[in-house]
């Protein structure tokens, strides 16, 4: 029979298994809470300083000049505008306390939570006072680092659990001074800065060094809301600074938030170059830029264009060269103003060319010797039948002056002349030379361009232009040039001959023989030794100016990048002003000297009967001097039938008789005893001035010799 004694001491048995069970439970329930508490506020891997600082990656490239002063800069990175790491060091004491006291006072002696803003919070939140906020710096630089610990929408007790359990292992990683840099590095600013870097130079137009107290109250005042207003930032900046007044710093919000203050230190000097050659986010590029020299450019375009106006010019470019090596030591690409395409490189567009080529065609031709500086040709009206069709050169100012020297025609820009010497030369011996050059714009062969070629219908870049007057400039030697220093340079080639370059330099330089055209005290004409050649292309749409002296190549360009054509705008008056300020600044001090004659070249006074050209002192290749130079007589021409060029259509005017549409043949050359025959029937004497009766159709005009023989023929068409 069971006791009560046994009965008593079961049940107590049983009640302590009880517990003990319970207490089982208990904890088996509390270490999976515990677990699974961990696992969902366990937060990602945070990363070591040393990572985060060699993974910053700046929005921009910098463009430095060959002393290493800074050009511009260029947007790579479009997502976040980054500068570059700030060290702590470098931002302002003041900046730094008053971001501390304002976000996280307890900061320097905390381990990555504030427990003592905890309680006060939760506090806060139970009684229904307000809180100060309880998210230490290490939290925010813990979401910079690992943005799903700040997702929107996330802002419960397990996000925050995350976000504190982040911080404590940033804290137990890395020192105080790394968090407090990283955490101005990394967090987000107004607009689409981030980092102080970025949001110094764009919101206060300063550097982080040079931020005052006033700034830091705004800076930290913009912390909690970047977006916030003028007046919700003013009235929060003037809480951080504690000030009695606040009328100072709510203006000082305001044009924070207007952006008047929002200046560059980027100064934008050579924005096409930087466009150019910046493609990569943090790139640092040296060239051989001169920032003197680009400045002193932009100015005198500047200048023009705002002389010239918009309604007249738009746009503009200027390249200047170094003739010893070769480096750019201005890239002028455009400088805005009331541009309609400012973003387009103008330096390096593919323009025409306009008479800007001729140089490079008389210097082939008296390297051959087949012309002389001194040589005559005739600045008269010619037709051209070429497989397109008529071709007609006129000069600039449609007059004619007759028989004209070579010095004459390229140092005026006479377009019939070099017409005629191009004949003289070759269509495409003429482009191989250019191409040779580096004109690398000629895709097409010569007889694609016909004898346009001479007048500039190619079209060419202004660095190409350049290069190739350089070319002049060094006597014939061709190299490429530098955009950044230490490029390989290569051996210089001989395109020129030595003497032939010095011969068209010297009539380049001259203002004597270019007085008919330009006046005789033209922007060409500068106090020292200096060659220029101007050109205007077809429509007056583009518009040159390139010269050179003993030491440096400037070539200008202005027109409208968009095509339209320019308004009362020539040689002297567009880019030739530019042209000039341009080499004065670059020869203060020291100006240009005449090259010395070479080896090859001989001087001899000549006289040009027949001209209205004065006697002279000209230059020769060796072997090729005369003391005279004139027109060939009439005797000497080889007769041919000048009009009707072959090729030409001629239409009938119905509201003018048959009878008094006459068509004049005219025949050069000493003609006597020769006749005309039109379309097998003989006309008459071909030196009788001829007229035809003109009846529609097809006809051929044949000029045959007292023998019979054919000597010229040409077909026209008459409608």
């Amino acid at each position: 029979m069971t006791t009560l004694l046994e009965t008593v001491e079961g049940s107590g048995l049983s009640h302590k298994r009880r517990w003990l069970d319970a207490l089982g439970w208990l904890a088996l329930a509390a270490l999976i809470l515990t677990t699974a508490a961990h696992l969902l506020t366990r937060p990602p891997a945070m990363p070591d300083y040393e990572a985060v600082r060699a993974g910053w990656q700046p929005s921009e490239a910098w463009l430095y000049d060959r002393d290493g002063r800074l050009l511009d800069s260029e947007r790579v990175d479009f997502e976040r505008r980054r500068l570059p790491w700030v060290p702590l060091k470098d931002i302002n004491p003041a900046v730094r306390d008053t971001v501390v006291a304002a976000e996280d006072h307890r900061f320097w002696s905390h381990g990555g939570v504030d427990w003592l803003a905890m309680a006060s919070a939760a506090k806060a939140r139970w009684t229904g006072g307000k809180s100060r906020g309880a998210s230490t710096l290490p939290m925010q630089l813990a979401a910079f680092l690992a943005p799903e610990l700040a997702q929107p929408g996330q802002r419960g007790w397990l996000a925050k659990l995350r976000q504190m359990r982040a911080a404590q292992a940033l804290a137990g990683d890395w020192t105080h001074e790394q968090m407090l840099e990283a955490y101005f590095n990394l967090l987000p600013l107004r607009g689409e800065a981030q980092g102080i870097g970025a949001g110094a130079q764009s919101l206060f137009g300063k550097t982080p060094a040079a931020m005052n107290r006033a700034d830091a109250a705004l800076f930290a005042g913009l912390l909690p809301n970047p977006a916030a207003s003028a007046e919700a930032l003013g009235k929060r900046a003037c809480r951080v600074a504690k000030a009695a007044d606040c009328g100072a710093i709510e203006a000082a919000a305001a044009t924070l938030v207007s952006g008047e203050r929002a200046t560059r230190f980027d100064p934008g000097l050579a924005p096409h170059l930087a466009a150019r050659l910046l493609d990569k986010p943090g790139k640092r590029v040296a060239t051989t830029i001169d920032r003197t020299v680009q400045t002193a450019a932009i100015v005198a375009l500047r200048r023009q264009l705002a002389g010239l106006g918009s309604d007249r010019v738009r746009d503009g470019a200027v390249v200047v060269l170094d003739n010893a090596t070769g480096d750019v030591l201005a890239y002028v690409g455009g400088v805005g103003l009331k541009s309609t395409a400012a973003a387009v490189d103008g330096a390096n567009a593919p323009r025409q060319a306009g008479s800007t080529l001729k140089p490079h065609l008389y210097a082939q031709v008296i390297e051959h010797g087949w012309l002389t500086a001194a040589s005559i040709l005739d600045d008269s009206p010619v037709q051209l039948d070429t497989a397109s069709g008529l071709y007609v050169p006129k000069n600039y100012d449609h007059s004619f002056q007759g028989p004209v020297s070579v010095r004459h025609a390229l140092a005026s820009s006479l377009n019939v002349p070099a017409v005629r010497a191009l004949v003289i030369d070759d269509v495409q011996e003429f482009r191989d030379r250019l191409w040779a050059l580096g004109y690398h714009s000629l895709v097409e062969d010569g007889e694609y361009y016909g004898f346009s070629l001479a007048l500039g219908s190619a079209e060419v870049s202004l660095v190409e232009q350049a290069n190739a007057f350089r070319t002049l400039a060094n006597q014939g030697l061709w190299s490429p040039v530098h955009f950044r220093p230490g490029e390989e340079s290569a051996e210089p080639r001989r395109i020129v001959s030595a003497p032939a370059a010095f011969i068209v330099g010297d009539i380049l330089a001259d203002a004597s023989a270019r007085a008919d055209a330009f006046g005789a005290d033209s922007a060409l004409r500068l106090p020292f030794w200096a060659a220029a050649k101007t050109g205007t292309s077809k429509g007056m749409r583009d518009n040159w100016c390139v010269g050179f002296t003993d030491r440096y190549t400037v070539a200008v360009w202005v027109g409208n990048l968009e095509g339209d054509s320019m308004r009362a705008v020539s040689g002297t008056s567009g880019a030739a002003p530019v042209w000039r300020d341009v080499m004065m600044a670059l020869h203060a001090g020291s100006p240009g000297k005449a090259p010395a004659m070479p080896a090859g070249v001989e001087a001899r006074q000549i006289r040009l009967p027949g001209t209205r050209e004065p006697p002279r002192r000209e230059y020769f290749l060796a072997g090729t001097a005369q003391s005279e130079m004139a027109a060939a007589p009439q005797a000497a021409r080889r007769p041919r039938i000048t009009s009707p060029v072959s090729g030409s259509v001629y239409a009938l005017d119905p509201d003018i008789p048959l009878g008094r549409q006459r068509l004049a043949v005219i025949v050069s050359g000493d003609v006597p005893g020769y006749r005309l025959i039109l379309d097998k029937t003989p006309l008459g004497d071909a030196g009788a001035g001829q007229q035809i009766l003109p009846r529609p159709g097809i006809h051929m005009l044949t000029l045959v010799d007292p023998g019979g023989k054919m000597i010229d023929r040409v077909r026209f068409t008459v409608r």
